[in-house]
């Protein structure tokens, strides 16, 4: 169990924390279902939604690298190219921060992520397992000194050692991060790991300042309360999903979340008006979202890639047989 100082939880059921900043990747983690290949009115009206809804950040996509990735092969929202997000959002002022994603070892983000005085973008937020630590570190450091705001997300952390999550720890809180997310990549943590986890987290970052952020997958049905226990513990960066749109199994949907918060600058009503309008008819192209392959897969907390290739198969509901393999490789 990771070592650490008693915190106090910072939240109840009845109030709300006004420091609490949410933030939308429906476009970018569900970009992972369909290769980014989302057309120029859907991500607007993604925008759209989450400006009407309140949510404070929107993220758009990745920032990656060209040479490894074909254009062909991929959408514009897996490289954010600005002259492509100013089409959708406009160059006057506007109410919403918008992110984006890079990954270590796939963005030439020396050369592709433009000093903050010539992007629309206010966030980059770097996307690291934990073995990639001092890369991200120095990605982190870069985009800093560009004149963004930052985030480092460990991903995976369900795999990740104690000693190892301290050691992370301790090189995030001498960086210029501001916030550090929890990311439960292979959707297999519980409430009760998920609150130990940010507890390190916190634990580890006091009085550095930095922020405490969550992003949940939906394997085992448990992105939201993971979501709302990492909440109550203390992070107040939250990611989350229009109608949990995101790779495999989805993310925490954007519109429980915005139920159950008491902020009165969240609003709920233009984010269901954006499910009917767009993301019924979305769910008759691309597949998302809990079903049995990604429960296994969670459940033995493995990368869901097996999964959705069952999913993509010709057979995407051959349970039985997927869950014979899994228990198999046990």
């Amino acid at each position: 169990m990771l070592h650490r100082k008693h915190v106090d939880a910072k939240g109840n059921w009845t109030g709300y924390r006004p420091e609490i900043k949410i933030l939308d990747c429906t476009i970018r983690d569900g970009g992972l279902v369909n290769n980014h290949k989302f057309d120029e009115a859907f991500v607007k009206a993604v925008y759209e939604t989450c400006v009407a809804a309140g949510v404070d950040y929107c993220e758009l996509g990745y920032k990656a690298a060209r040479r490894l990735f074909a254009a062909g092969q991929n959408g514009a929202w897996k490289f954010c190219d600005e002259d492509v997000i100013r089409r959708v959002v406009g160059d006057g002022p506007r109410t919403i921060k918008l992110s984006v994603m890079a990954d270590v070892d796939r963005t030439d983000y020396k050369t592709d992520i433009l000093p903050k005085d010539k992007s629309v973008i206010d966030c980059v937020r770097v996307a690291c397992y934990i073995s990639q630590i001092p890369g991200a570190i120095d990605m982190v450091k870069d985009a800093h000194d560009k004149g963004y705001e930052t985030a480092l997300n460990i991903m995976a952390i369900s795999t990740v050692q104690d000693r190892e999550i301290e050691e992370a720890l301790a090189a995030a809180a001498a960086s210029p991060a501001d916030t550090l997310y929890v990311v439960d990549s292979n959707g297999s943590l519980y409430s009760e790991q998920v609150h130990d986890i940010v507890m390190g987290f916190l634990a580890g970052l006091e009085g550095t300042g930095k922020h405490v952020g969550i992003h949940a997958h939906n394997n085992m049905q448990l992105a939201y309360a993971n979501t709302i226990e990492a909440l109550i513990v203390g992070a107040d960066r939250l990611d989350a999903t229009i109608a949990g749109l995101g790779r495999g199994a989805g993310n925490c949907p954007i519109e429980l979340l915005l139920a159950f918060l008491k902020n009165p600058k969240f609003h709920l009503r233009p984010v269901i008006e954006c499910i009917e309008k767009h993301f019924l008819p979305l769910r008759q192209k691309m597949d998302w979202g809990y079903s049995i392959p990604y429960m296994m897969t969670g459940m033995l907390n493995e990368h869901p890639r097996s999964a959705i290739a069952v999913r993509e198969s010709e057979r995407p509901d051959d349970y039985l047989a997927f869950y014979d393999r899994m228990v198999e490789k046990v």
